[in-house]
């Protein structure tokens, strides 16, 4: 088992650690801050071997040279954001293979959020780290992108297996949800998940990872079914 840990930073970001006990290999993937992060894989008595960026925005690569200079782990980021991503060793694209011990991860490029925008597949894990791209009931602001990128993203991870377990980079989801109720008021999916949503975040608990199967039901963004839609939720929701 690859075990999966989701550590909060900053305001809204999540950071994840992702450790293959066989190996001891622990890989950090979009460290917004060093510090939680290097708290987390103490706590457990790990190391951090290397970092996993899926963009260059910095709540995603601000830990990295904290992290790099702390415990000598490589970091590793789409080639295409090489320049704007400091300490980058190792880039990557379309297809490329990653891996955390014997756990393997295809590369995808997912642009649209920003240009260079990557995110890592284990198949054989049924996990998506998707950065900011897919998110629980939204999907990111096309800052560098196109919707046709973004829709082409959507439909790409619309035929995962529903169980795929998605892990994103932003507790979005009550802002999402009351969007995707608004977009889709008599879709009872949405309103199932929303209450279940307002009870989790009155808690402070979080709402991800979440499941392609859930964003089939209940994401206006996932479920649109052209690029024209897409862009019409997306400034719909970006005034929202």
């Amino acid at each position: 088992m690859m075990e999966i840990v989701q550590i909060p930073v900053l305001s809204d970001n999540y950071a994840w650690l992702l450790h293959d006990a066989a190996s001891g290999e622990t890989v950090a993937i979009d460290p917004g801050a060093a510090q939680p992060v290097l708290d987390a894989a103490a706590a457990r008595g790990w190391t951090i071997t290397a970092i996993w960026n899926t963009h260059w925005h910095p709540d995603h690569v601000g830990g990295n040279a904290a992290i790099k200079a702390a415990t000598g782990a490589t970091v590793t980021g789409p080639e295409a954001e090489r320049a704007k991503i400091a300490d980058m060793d190792n880039g990557v694209g379309e297809g490329a293979m990653l891996s955390v011990g014997e756990h393997a991860a295809t590369v995808w490029a997912v642009p649209g959020h920003t240009a260079g925008h990557v995110a890592f597949h284990f198949a054989d894990d049924a996990v998506l780290f998707s950065g900011d791209t897919l998110f629980a009931m939204g999907c990111g602001r096309l800052f560098e992108g196109t919707a046709a990128e973004m829709f082409g993203n959507m439909r790409r991870y619309a035929e995962l297996p529903a169980d795929t377990r998605v892990y994103c980079g932003h507790e979005y989801t009550l802002s999402n949800g009351r969007y995707a109720l608004s977009a889709e008021p008599d879709n009872a999916a949405i309103v199932e998940r929303m209450a279940a949503v307002e009870a989790l975040r009155a808690k402070g608990e979080p709402t991800v990872p979440t499941t392609i199967g859930a964003e089939l039901a209940t994401n206006p963004f996932l479920r649109s079914r052209s690029a024209e839609e897409l862009a019409r939720h997306r400034a719909a929701k970006d005034a929202f």
